[in-house]
């Protein structure tokens, strides 16, 4: 395809535009496209019902993170006052928002659910510090939704179904945990329930079925052909 033909496929899509038809760009930031239940936003660390935090410290997400973004430290917990229900805990948790690639082999890496991935992708840092996002921004809070900090655009409906993304693929895909409910539950969410593909949306599907069929037969149950034959269980042919 030649120049001239290149600026003729534009030419035409411009036309129509003025009149509605074939209109494929969103005039952002005005209007926004609605966002997949499982987006690749900024990270969270997620706290259990009773508020222990999940993180352990086992910088299983550090060591998998092909851009090196993330920095972990794990420390013991202290006897009186556990941070977390193992034996240790995060003591420092730092990503690099300047390296992140949100490819959340993070999250399928962490073996307690600690780190999973909100909607939020409008941030934008005046500093190099502010782009290192520490433990104390990255925690939930007490409603277990993510902080917003000042130079973050958070839209509605970011902030929710942060753990989408984790619940769809943990644990690795497995087809022996298919029906199970299997991630714990999260502080101000409880035991979230079960997505497309699995037992929640099957049962329903399996019941639905059942019913049309059984409608079916129902409807077909007994109906007379018109000759004195009866479909049903009598075959009295009137002969």
């Amino acid at each position: 395809m030649g120049y001239l033909e290149g600026f003729g496929i534009t030419g035409r899509k411009f036309a129509r535009g003025f009149v509605g038809e074939d209109i494929v760009t969103s005039e952002y930031p005005e209007q926004k496209r609605p966002k997949p239940e499982r987006f690749h936003g900024r990270h969270v660390l997620n706290r259990y019902e009773d508020g222990m935090e999940k993180c352990i410290g086992c910088e299983l997400c550090a060591g998998v993170c092909p851009a090196k973004c993330i920095y972990v430290r794990g420390r013991d917990n202290p006897l009186d006052d556990p941070v977390s229900p193992g034996e240790r805990y995060g003591f420092v948790y730092e990503i690099n928002y300047l390296r992140c690639i949100h490819c959340d082999l993070c999250v399928e890496a962490c073996p307690t659910e600690a780190i999973t991935e909100s909607k939020l992708f409008e941030f934008s840092f005046t500093s190099r510090a502010d782009a290192i996002y520490t433990k104390d921004e990255l925690v939930v809070g007490d409603d277990g939704k993510p902080q917003q900090l000042a130079w973050e655009h958070w839209a509605e409906g970011d902030d929710v179904n942060t753990s989408a993304w984790m619940r769809a693929t943990a644990p690795s895909g497995q087809a022996a945990y298919e029906d199970r409910v299997a991630w714990s539950g999260e502080l101000g969410y409880g035991v979230r329930a079960p997505e497309r593909g699995q037992p929640g949306e099957r049962e329903e599907r399996a019941a639905r079925e059942a019913a049309a069929a059984a409608a079916q037969a129902s409807h077909g149950h007994g109906h007379d052909d018109g000759h004195g034959h009866d479909d049903g269980h009598g075959h009295g042919g009137g002969h």
